[in-house]
Parts: structure tokens; sequence; C-alpha cells
């Protein structure tokens, strides 16, 4: 029996023929969705609608409200507490391959291999997608479909009103943005760059972007940010720095999951720090990780794969932006994710390996 892997198995031009046919399409992506989770459904979404195929896109958990002023073209249903109806021919899903980010939706999707194809750009995942492709190079799953918009020939300034919102550029490049932290990433190139040119020339605003994502917050998520940090607690030699929110903090500053994104790079901006981690607890049912580590400072320095840390609990992502979930009550998922940082920092050989936290 050969192993899984989690590659392409298919072309772009033979992924676009299967939409171009299909009927009623269900556009979908990961739990707790993002900016390129969200931009990919759009994106994917209003590119079909130009071609006059019925589709809906389904979202696995709430939504910041932020990136819903992205989408108030969209009917977006949500499960839970929904369930799709069995009268879609064919399933995308965007940003994601990975079961442990597609839970709400599960039970729908492992009865329908066949109908689902996938487009993503991390490089763990399993076998959801009967065709898929993956691109581990791009950096964002936007920057991947660019190329699906072309292959479909539609337009990218397609969907959007006179001044360009929600048109199918804005999407792209809202995903592009927030995945690269604004085009500071390593993950970020040349050819990320040269994407996000053409999606600014082709009506994207890059600043209305910015303010919607980066400028929109709640009070309650400032309240937040400074819970987390106040429980900050730096390890070997503030190589790294592991934090936590528990469910009494959402009770008492009102904040919602879907407004704790980037909290976890805060402590990144401390010199000596290596790998930030944040452990969230919701409820009682287990916590959710959030990796982000920098990196090398010179070509053949030492780094944090933070992909690699993630899956010792079962999770991914990227080299230097990943999650996983744990089913351990708070107090003992974060003696296990620092036991698991310690030994990553003695690997990389940023601590001795008889050091102690």
């Amino acid at each position: 029996m050969t192993s899984f892997e989690y590659t392409s198995n298919t072309t772009m031009e033979h992924l676009a023929g299967r939409l171009k046919s299909a009927r009623k399409v269900l556009v979908t992506s990961h739990e707790k969705p993002d900016g390129d989770a969200i931009g990919s459904c759009a994106a994917v979404a209003r590119a079909l609608r130009e071609l006059g195929i019925e589709n809906e896109v389904w979202v696995q958990g709430a939504i910041s409200d932020s990136l819903l002023e992205f989408v108030p073209d969209l009917p977006i249903r949500e499960a839970p507490p929904d369930q799709p109806s069995d009268d879609h021919d064919l399933v995308v899903i965007v940003d994601t391959g990975a079961w442990s980010q597609l839970q709400p939706l599960e039970s729908f999707l492992r009865d329908r291999r066949d109908s689902i194809i996938g487009f993503d750009h991390h490089a763990r995942g399993d076998d959801v997608a009967s065709e898929r492709l993956i691109r581990v190079e791009a950096a964002s799953c936007t920057e991947l479909l660019v190329s699906l918009v072309d292959a479909l020939g539609v337009s990218l300034e397609a969907g959007g009103d006179d001044s360009g919102r929600c048109s199918i550029a804005e999407a792209l490049l809202l995903g592009l943005a927030t995945d690269t932290g604004w085009f500071r990433f390593e993950s970020c190139g040349a050819d990320s760059l040269r994407v996000a040119a053409r999606l600014v020339e082709a009506g994207a605003d890059k600043s209305r972007i910015f303010r919607i994502i980066e400028e929109n917050d709640r009070p309650a998520r400032i309240l937040m940010s400074g819970r987390a940090q106040q429980s900050a607690e730096f390890i070997c030699g503030d190589r790294a720095v592991l934090m936590q929110l528990a469910p009494a903090d959402f009770e008492e500053t009102t904040a919602r999951p879907e407004e704790l994104s980037g909290l976890v790079n805060a402590p990144m901006s401390v010199r000596s720090v290596e790998v930030s981690v944040l452990i969230t607890a919701v409820d009682a049912d287990g916590v959710k990780v959030s990796f982000r580590s920098k990196p090398p400072l010179d070509p053949g320095s030492p780094f944090i794969d933070v992909n690699q840390l993630a899956a010792v609990f079962g999770g991914g992502g990227h080299v230097h932006a990943a999650g996983a979930r744990i089913q351990l009550p708070l107090a003992a998922a974060k003696d296990a994710v620092r036991d698991a940082l310690v030994a990553a920092l003695q690997d990389a050989g940023f601590v001795d390996s008889g050091s102690t936290v």
C-alpha cells in the first residue's frame, strides 16, 4: 500500500473545464476562515457567477465582521448549524485539504470525494478531493487562483462596481495581502508582487482593504490582545513565547474567536524571539494553537519550521505560520506545546540540548 502524497494530480485547465461544465457548485474553505479563505471563496464564486453557473459559499464557523464587508454580494451559508443540500454536482475546497479543518462539513464531504476538487498552497493535507492543484510556492491560495480565473476566461475586473468593490481582483488581493502580512513575509517573492501589481491594475484598492482589515477592530479585540500579552511566558532564554486565552477571557471581554487574527504575531517584535505560540481554549473540548516563527536572519542561519512543529499535534500550515487543534485541557495542552517548543529550539541549535525552560 503506497502512502498518500498531498500533491497536484491534475492541471488547471482540466479543473477549469470541470467548473465550466458544472450545474451547481458549493464553494468552501477551512474552519475559522481568514482573509485568504474568504478571498478565495469569493473569487471562485464571482467567477462562476460571471459564467452563469449557480453556486453558493459555505463557511465553516463564523467569520469576522471586517471580512463580511468584502462579500455583501454573496449569499453565505454557515455550518454548523446548517448543512448543504444534496443538489450540488461539484464541490470546490480552497485554502485547505485537511480533514481537521473541515469538521463542520466533514459528514457531508466524506461521501462526495469524486465530486470534490481542491485548490491549496499548503504542504500538508489529506485525501479529501479526488482532483487537486497544490502550489506550495504560492504565497496565498488567491495567488494560485489568479491562474484559475484566467483559465475560466473571466476578467479580474468582473463582479465589481465602478469603484472596484466586490470584484474578483479585490477578493484575490484580500487573500494575498493578508496571507503575506501585507507583503512582509518571506513567502512573498517577486512572483507574488507581480500578481499583486496586476490585481491593483485591475482595480483592487489596497488602501481600502488595509483599512477594513487592520483598522476595523471592536474594543474587545484590544482587550483580548492585552490579556494574551499579559499571559506571555518567555522560555529558553526568551527565544520563544507562549500565550494563552481561556474561556473566561472571552466571557469577560465579549470578544469572539474570529476576532483573534494576528494576536499571535505581537511578541515577534521582541528581538530575541524566534517563535510565538497562542493557545486558545474557547470551550472545554480542547484548544486551538497558532504558531508563528521568523525567517532566518542570514542565509544558512537556523530557524524554526512551525509547519513541522504543528505536525507534532496533527496540524500543519506553512514554514513560518501554522496551526493545530489539541484535545486536551488548556493547562495540559500548554505543557505539551512547551515541551515541543523546547525540543524544536534544541534541534535548531538555539539552546543547548541540556537546557530547560
